[in-house]
């Protein structure tokens, strides 16, 4: 009777939930190479809203027959999405919101740029934007362009992360805007959840929990890191894009270390070549996170966050929502 309690408990009823139709505040992140339809499919089944990054479909069309198949499997209490990279570094970008808005989903999550396009256009197709957010500064843009909900990405997310920690990022954003707030980073267990939600939050976003399902696209030696490593295991390297970024901190991070190599710093400082040399810098992240995220080699470098914490095996899609919510 307890753990009935404690899931009615979780159901919550608020902007988020209602928005989305889901049944539980939860968004599954979304992780480039890592998030797929299989486990979409599966957080959907669960009562919870699933994203994927555009970026991992090579093709247009493929991306076009992933919204299809998240259509056809979508079942009431789920929702899904697609995360959009807005700068110029996302050379598909127009085409890919074009598709995104000709075959329909229920939100679109912006990342790492303007997204005032995006807004305009997915407005007119009646889907929601929620935009990645790590202050007031970049909120109160988002919000005047008409974002539908803000993603509040603290200190303790995976990937590219913010500098606030939880309470203090959805505290400040609570304060000055009116819109829903989904905290993203350090939630691993339904304790954590909890904590975002009396903190003030709508809705969490958790993403490196899921690395470890049975369903995410990537090798067993990437999931087993999950497993084996945890919190104390987490640093910031600026050697995948240039900006900051969570990975696990294997043997061959430790070599060659965290730091920008000396002529990317040089090269930066030259207010003409430091986009380029941060598009190279991102490029070259991207080909070594693809590697590594497919099979294990000496070059190991596995983007996660800190609440990888909780995980303790590898699990299908629907444990690790039960572990959120039960």
């Amino acid at each position: 009777m307890e753990d009935q309690k404690n899931r009615a408990e979780l159901n919550v009823s608020n902007s988020f939930t209602q928005m989305l139709g889901i049944k539980y505040p939860i968004l599954l992140a979304p992780m480039f190479l890592v998030s797929n339809t299989a486990m979409v499919i599966e957080g959907m089944k669960c009562g919870i809203a699933g994203c994927i990054p555009a970026l991992n479909y090579r093709t247009i069309e493929e991306l076009r027959e992933a919204i299809k198949e998240l259509k056809a499997a979508k079942v009431p209490g789920g929702a899904f999405g697609f995360n959009l990279i807005v700068n110029k570094s996302n050379f598909k970008y127009k085409d890919q919101l074009e598709v995104l808005c000709e075959e329909g989903c229920d939100f679109i999550l912006t990342s790492l740029g303007n997204p005032k396009k995006t807004i305009q256009k997915a407005h007119q197709k009646g889907i929601k934007v929620f935009c990645d957010v790590t202050d007031f500064n970049y909120a109160q843009k988002v919000s005047d362009l008409g974002a539908d909900a803000l993603i509040a990405v603290n200190n303790q997310a995976g990937g590219h992360r913010g500098r606030f920690s939880p309470e203090e990022l959805i505290q400040l954003l609570k304060k000055n805007f009116s819109l829903p707030v989904i905290s993203a980073g350090g939630v691993g267990n339904r304790q954590e959840l909890e904590t975002m939600l009396e903190f003030g939050a709508e809705g969490v976003s958790v993403g490196s929990p899921f690395i470890a399902s049975e369903e995410a696209n990537v090798g067993d030696s990437y999931k087993q890191a999950c497993v084996e490593y945890g919190e104390d295991d987490i640093v910031m390297t600026e050697r995948i894009s240039g900006t900051p970024c969570t990975v696990i901190n294997t043997p061959y991070v430790q070599k060659i270390g965290t730091k920008q190599p000396w002529l990317e710093k040089l090269l930066n400082k030259n207010r003409r070549l430091k986009k380029w040399v941060k598009m190279f810098r991102f490029s070259l992240g991207m080909k070594a996170t693809e590697k590594a995220a497919k099979g294990a080699t000496y070059k190991t470098v596995w983007v996660a966050g800190p609440s990888i914490e909780h995980t303790k095996e590898i699990a299908p899609v629907k444990a690790i929502v039960h572990r959120l919510i039960s």
